[in-house]
């Protein structure tokens, strides 16, 4: 797992305007709690956060709090639903061969047999594992599965040290007839036009009402 140095400063001031000046400095407001001691809330270079978040569970090093370094994880980032640009970020603290509850893409390895296709309904698990031992990902081989077969989150291939948080009998995907997907896509399609028509035909009666009646 990717784990990153970032240095923070101590936050005295709060409310709107003090993170709007933080923002503008170029900083992020944030907080870090965990093990049951006081959240402490802190500011955090706004370039070098938005780099470490491009790695989903990266371990963070949190320099200058308290009398040294604590690791984190992030649990909660709020972005300008606009912009896009980091607003607020909730930081868990860890510790080394602590466990923590996280959530993992799953990585759909192999080809679909001739006449099948993926229907994926998870596309992310949640799973048990050593905070600073996160895997990248989850694997789900689909390599000679036959059409109609459901694959689960017991079937998912976990790293060693990694469990479940989930129920193991979660669908996860299933291999459809092509054929009949491609039949279901065009009826939704045939259906949706037909509704845009009617929706047409209604306006144009209505249009033509309020002239007859002008």
């Amino acid at each position: 797992m990717s784990e990153v140095r970032i240095a923070a400063e101590p936050r005295t001031e709060f409310g709107k305007g003090a993170a709007r000046r933080t923002r503008r400095a170029g900083k992020v407001p944030a907080v870090l709690y965990g093990h049951g001691t006081d959240p402490q809330h802190i500011t955090l270079p706004g370039h070098e956060l938005m780099l470490a978040l491009k790695t989903p569970n990266v371990l963070l090093t949190i320099e200058g709090v308290g009398s040294g370094s604590e690791l984190a994880l992030p649990k909660d980032v709020q972005r300008d639903p606009i912009k896009g640009f980091l607003e607020h970020v909730d930081l868990l603290l860890v510790k080394r061969g602590e466990k923590v509850t996280v959530d993992l893409p799953v990585n759909v390895v192999g080809d679909v047999v001739a006449g099948g296709v993926v229907q994926q309904e998870l596309v992310q698990v949640s799973v048990e594992t050593e905070a600073t031992h996160i895997p990248e990902s989850v694997e789900l081989s689909i390599e000679g599965v036959e059409v109609g077969t459901q694959l689960l989150a017991k079937d998912l291939k976990l790293p060693s040290g990694t469990t479940l948080a989930v129920d193991e009998e979660a669908l996860i995907l299933q291999i459809a007839d092509a054929s009949a997907s491609a039949g279901a896509t065009e009826t939704e399609a045939e259906v949706e036009a037909a509704e845009a028509a009617e929706a047409a035909a209604a306006e144009a009666a209505e249009a033509e009402a309020e002239e007859s009646a002008e």
